[in-house]
Parts: structure tokens; sequence; C-alpha cells
């Protein structure tokens, strides 16, 4: 019997992101889901929700982003037994977990600076190796690859300003990881790909900042959709090794800035 894929992500907030949003799509696509997050509750309810709508997810809380706390959560993945039974290979993992920091610079703290460093760094360092060992069991598929490793970036991933020490200096980091992952698993069949979010997305979080503001709401053209960038993930995910793509950068048609 072939294994089901599984696709696994980190950081899901409440579910109405990108990280909920695009395990929606791969659940659509008949991955199984391992959900990943520090607040129990709302992981429980987004798993439910994909349940619900007939797919197979489960949800493994993390008390922080800690090294050892990533690790740990990957061992519980890999130990889970599936409602539908049978084997499962790990073939898709997201990085989407981030924290954010704006403030001028003189006003950046040192817990800023280490809420930034475990999110952006240590959990990312922790999490790819964990995804790279499990990619490396796996046999090449029909697309000629082992697994796809994604990364969620930003604006800042590529560009700081005045507020934006901290988160960038993150972000940046991340994007590094990124390249040089897909430099040296390339050689490997495993696929590394990072993409540049340039722009606000719609969620719960930022449209409570505009004040429900219906008009950016519903105009998709001003803002990102998080579903379709959890399209785009999927698009990388089936992407055959002749043409692999490291970097996308994802923005809304009447983007301004």
């Amino acid at each position: 019997m072939s294994a089901r894929p599984l696709f696994v992500v980190a950081g899901v907030g409440n579910g109405s992101g990108t990280g909920a949003a695009t395990a929606r799509v791969f659940s659509k696509a008949g991955y199984r889901v391992a959900l990943i997050a520090r607040n129990a509750d709302h992981l429980k309810r987004t798993a439910e929700e994909i349940n619900a709508a007939g797919g197979e997810a489960a949800a493994f809380p993390v008390p922080s982003y800690a090294y050892g706390d990533v690790t740990s959560v990957f061992d519980q993945i890999q130990s889970h037994q599936w409602a539908s039974g049978g084997r499962t290979e790990l073939r898709v993992a997201l990085f989407n977990a981030g924290a954010g920091v704006w403030k001028p610079f003189l006003d950046v703290t040192e817990a800023d600076v280490a809420l930034i460093t475990e999110t952006n760094i240590t959990a990312a360092f922790a999490f790819s190796r964990a995804a790279l060992l499990a990619f490396k069991q796996n046999e090449v598929d029909a697309n000629g690859k082992r697994g796809t490793l994604l990364f969620t970036g930003a604006t800042a991933s590529i560009r700081g300003n005045v507020t934006t020490s901290a988160f960038a200096a993150g972000k940046f980091a991340l994007r590094s990881l990124s390249q040089s992952l897909n430099k040296e698993f390339g050689k490997q069949n495993i696929h590394v790909a990072h993409s540049i979010i340039d722009g606000g997305i719609l969620t719960d979080l930022s449209l409570s900042r505009r004040q429900g503001d219906p008009e950016w709401k519903n105009n998709g053209d001003v803002r990102l959709d998080p579903e379709s960038i959890g399209k785009s993930y999927l698009y990388l995910a089936n992407q055959d090794r002749s043409a692999w793509t490291w970097e996308l950068d994802l923005r809304p048609a009447h983007e301004k800035w």
C-alpha cells in the first residue's frame, strides 16, 4: 500500500491566516495535515474544521518555539496514529511561524531580540532539520523530489525600514537559511523554496487593525488572500525537478508601496 502524503505547518495563528489556509488547500489535495502552533485551543479548532470538511488533520501544540520543543513535536507527529490507518510520509513542510516586532531601534529590548531569534531563527533551524531528515527517508516521487520545504517571508526579508530592525533581521536570516538549504539539498532531490509576502494579508487581525474596513476586505486588488497564498505553495510542491523555484514574490495586483 502506498503511503499517504503528509503536510506539516508551523505557525497557524487563530486559523484565519496563511498557515491554516494552506493546510486546508493541501488537505483538499489529498494530504494528511499536521498543525503546529502555540495556542492549543486555536489549533484544535482549526484541525476540527479541516476534519469536518472531509480532511484528516491533527493538532500538535507546542509550549514555545525553542529548539527542543520543535524537535519533540516532530517526534510526536512521526509516531501519530492516523484515524484512517496506513502509512504516512512527510512530503511537504511549511515554516510559517513568525514574531512581529515593529519599533524604533532604540526601543527594541533584549526580550524582543530573544523573541525574534527564537521564532525566526532557532525554530526555523530545528524545523528544517527535522523535515529534511524525514525527506531523506523518502523515495523520489513522480516529480523527481523527496520532499518540499517551504518558508513564509515578508517584504522585510529583503528590505529594512525605520521600525523593522528586529523584524527584518529575523526575516533576512530566514531567507538566507532557505537559500543555503536550497543549494545544499537540491542535489538530494529535496526542493527548498522561500516566498516573499509583499503586502497585507486578509486575516482577522489585519482586518481588526483597519476597524473592519469593508472596502479593504472586499477588494482583492489591494490585499493578499491567504487561500491564494496556499495555492501558490501547492504549486511549488507540485513542481518537477527540471524547473524548481527557489523564491516567489507574492503581492496584490494594485500594490503601491
